[in-house]
């Protein structure tokens, strides 16, 4: 019997969709569940864009994980995953202009409206804790 190749990418990035969830972080994946979420979300609300790659594994979750242990944190936590909820990665990504499409990135929202971006370019030559770090210096201005 042949597994379905849906089948197969759901098993393989279940574990990758479970690091974030397992921190809290709530997925958006559908473009309704995005519309309904972060255009009104009050307050400061978190963005991880989700991703296969070794720097999604190796620095951007855990960073994001090392940066939610701060004192002070967003008031929402979200998440979609490029590659595999496209269309909801599509409709977060309007919410992050002037920022080309790039994964794994982290966008920190505050009353609906970008304030802080970190594209994939600055996550794949940087350690965990320099992406905790710069985080949690975002954190501390625009989540008080």
């Amino acid at each position: 019997m042949s597994m379905s190749f849906d089948q197969y990418m759901k098993d393989m990035v279940q574990p990758m969709r479970d690091e974030l969830t397992r921190l809290g972080i709530q997925e958006l994946r559908t473009p309704e569940e995005v519309e309904a979420s972060l255009p009104d979300a009050k307050g400061t609300a978190l963005v991880v864009i989700n991703s296969v790659c070794g720097c999604a594994a190796g620095q951007c979750r855990p960073g994001v994980s090392q940066a939610l242990q701060h004192d002070i944190t967003p008031d929402h936590l979200y998440t979609v995953f490029a590659g595999q909820d496209k269309e909801a990665t599509a409709k977060a990504r309007e919410y992050f202009a002037p920022y080309p499409p790039s994964s794994p990135s982290i966008a920190l929202m505050k009353d609906g409206e970008l304030v802080h971006f970190i594209e994939r370019h600055q996550v794949e030559d940087r350690s965990a804790e320099e992406i905790a770090a710069e985080l949690t210096n975002a954190f501390d201005r625009y989540c008080r």
